[in-house]
């Protein structure tokens, strides 16, 4: 397996990694337990060494889930959770936006549970899932940087933040991987969050790196989302957004013929030939989509190809945005 090193401290995943999340959070209903567990420990088996979780997913479903998986490759793989969602027991059962809390207790208390939940004695990479405007974010980074002293937490990440709030993170404790969406579909991280992260020694996990399986060319305008899914009112997910963005999957459709790959290949290739320090974390429950998105790594895009692709991509207009209003409302602060 390919590997690639996140932030300046030593951390070191594969160039892949798997988003948990889709198990049984997000995508409508959860996948069989058993059938869960076998595609976690199919994606170590195929060389994958981070997972990434989260409280919020399930709420607490997926930490547990992921904790029972790869409680056999214990020291053998990185296991990324997140804290910062408010997750008192009324928000636990009302579905859309949750509110945030990165108050210094609640981080303590989240990382104490997700160790027990994680079967861990240290939780390899703890983001901050979304930023509370509340708590400055110094005392977050000084909460992380003293529970890494404590020897319960190994590195320090963060999830969707804006560039100020992660150099002024930075500047207390070294921030190792920044997780945001990046994807064909999703660049407006390029214009001043990359130039950044690369100056500060910072490695980006891209979530969605598939367009949350639209740029796998597998949707439709005939497409209904189960209850639960997130997509249903995503507004890129509306009948006439799917038809409208159709010419994203034509150039990728296209360059998959020429390399004799799959669309969603092209993708994760596309991603991972930006930079050396972008790790894309692709999640599915089929295990054929499993050996499809670690064939990516057998695709080489060169210059001459990436070049190309730009050219085509400067013609294509994406409509509609990637989150509805409220939930855009907690990124980039």
């Amino acid at each position: 397996m390919q590997t690639r090193k996140l932030g300046n401290l030593g951390l070191e995943v594969s160039a892949i990694g798997y988003g948990c999340m889709g198990l049984d959070f997000g995508y409508g209903p959860p996948t069989d337990r058993k059938q869960a567990i076998a595609q976690i420990r199919a994606a170590f088996d195929a060389g994958v060494t981070l997972f990434d979780t989260a409280e919020v997913y399930g709420p607490y479903t997926n930490e547990e889930l992921v904790g029972e998986a790869l409680q056999p490759f214990k020291g053998k793989v990185t296991i990324a959770t997140k804290f910062g969602f408010d997750l008192t027991p009324a928000m636990t059962v009302t579905p859309g936006p949750r509110g945030v809390n990165s108050h210094p207790d609640n981080i303590r208390k989240v990382c104490d549970e997700s160790l027990r939940r994680l079967r861990l004695d240290c939780l390899d990479l703890f983001y901050q899932h979304r930023v509370d405007p509340k708590i400055p974010i110094e005392d977050v980074a000084g909460t992380v940087a003293d529970l890494i002293k404590e020897g319960k937490v190994k590195y320090f990440g963060m999830s969707e933040a804006g560039a100020a709030t992660i150099r002024r993170a930075h500047a207390i404790y070294p921030v190792t991987a920044l997780q945001s969406e990046y994807s064909l579909w999703t660049r407006e991280i390029e214009a001043e969050i990359l130039p950044m992260v690369q100056e500060l020694g910072i490695g980006l996990v891209a979530f969605s790196p598939l367009g949350r399986g639209y740029l796998a060319g597998k949707i439709d305008e005939t497409a209904r989302f189960a209850t639960g899914d997130i997509r249903a009112g995503q507004p890129r997910f509306t009948p006439e957004a799917i038809i409208a963005n159709r010419p994203m999957v034509d150039l990728l459709t296209h360059i998959a013929a020429e390399k004799q790959a799959t669309p969603a290949q092209i993708a994760l290739a596309w991603v991972m030939a930006r930079k050396p320090w972008i790790v894309p974390i692709p999640g599915t429950t089929q295990p054929h989509h499993l050996a499809e998105n670690m064939g990516a790594l057998d695709v080489t895009l060169n210059a001459d190809d990436m070049a190309r692709m730009e050219t085509a991509i400067a013609d294509i207009t994406i409509m509609g945005g990637r989150y509805t209003a409220a939930q855009q409302a907690t990124v980039g602060l």
